[in-house]
């Protein structure tokens, strides 16, 4: 069995054919082809979790153990470690191992990079600059996976942590982007605004992290909340926004953002079927893609890493 770090992982992943794997697991879902159960979590010791995601198709079967640790950014350990054990359905042969967090981070960029290119504006998805909230690693990838499969070459980074905002700009000049970092207090954020049109938010805070007066036909990528009590959007943008989520199922459960603010989900669209039809028109709300995850991502990126997709 072939065990991948996180480089050899990446190699296996590249944003753009990573996009299409998503959008091709996502129509075998629509066909019942896809088996994932719910997401199981177990609580561990310093508000740590144990998420374990199963999943299968007819060519693929893996299972993601991952730990979240929010407070291991202070004591310089990674927030997210895991690892995807990767199977032949047909035998139960293993088929490698990949870097769990970076198949995470991959994928969720991906996801998102696939959403934004169907559900924003055509002008809102063909130029910048991108604005993302959070400096750690899930900025990181959706900073890469935007400059790689849309061509943006500029981009505004706010973030509590002024420091990792700035390596993460010197990184992203090995893409082609250029970034602007900022500290991110709520006046800060409102200026951005008036500039951008694309908004990821990738943090791991509780609460709300963007101002409720977001310009209309705005895209926002909600990344990084996880939980039914946890929130990056504030209610109020919430009910202003166009909502559409990575699956209902999974929004249903997690998705604090939507919980909290009492949204009526039989008005929320999941990707699988916006992308089964046209382009939407672009409207006057802002729109918004909520994303907690699911293990049929992490499916497309085995798929593809294997060559099996």
């Amino acid at each position: 069995m072939d065990i991948f770090d996180a480089e050899a992982t990446a190699r296996l992943l590249p944003y753009p054919d990573l996009a299409r794997a998503v959008a091709a697991i996502l129509a075998l879902r629509r066909k019942g082809q896809v088996q994932a159960p719910a997401r199981q979590h177990m609580a561990l010791s310093q508000e740590g979790m144990l998420l374990i995601m199963p999943a299968a198709t007819g060519d693929m079967a893996i299972t993601k153990l991952i730990t979240v640790h929010p407070k291991n950014s202070g004591l310089g350990l990674p927030t997210i470690q895991g690892s995807v054990l990767c199977l032949d359905p047909a035998t139960g042969q293993p088929l490698g191992l990949l870097d769990g967090p970076t198949v995470t981070a991959r994928r969720t960029a991906a996801l998102t990079l696939l959403a934004a290119s169907h559900l924003a504006a055509p002008q809102v998805a063909a130029k910048g600059p991108l604005l993302v909230v959070g400096a750690g690693t899930q900025a990181r990838a959706h900073l890469e996976a935007f400059a790689l499969g849309l061509g943006f070459t500029e981009a505004l980074v706010c973030s509590r942590s002024l420091p990792r905002a700035q390596t993460l700009a010197r990184e992203a000049e090995a893409w082609g982007m250029r970034v602007r970092v900022k500290e991110s207090p709520a006046e800060v954020l409102d200026e951005a605004l008036a500039d951008v049109r694309i908004v990821v938010t990738a943090t791991t805070s509780p609460t709300p992290v963007l101002p409720g007066q977001v310009p209309d036909g705005c895209f926002i990528a909600a990344v990084g909340a996880y939980t039914p009590h946890t929130a990056e959007i504030p209610a109020s943008l919430v009910r202003r926004c166009t909502l559409y989520v990575d699956t209902l199922e999974g929004a249903m459960r997690e998705a604090g953002d939507l919980l909290l603010a009492g949204v009526d989900f039989k008005a929320v669209t999941p990707l699988r079927e916006a992308l089964a039809k046209a382009r939407p028109e672009p409207g006057p709300a802002p729109v918004l893609f909520k994303s907690v995850g699911h293990a049929m991502f992490d499916l497309a990126a085995a798929r593809l890493a294997f060559g099996r997709g």
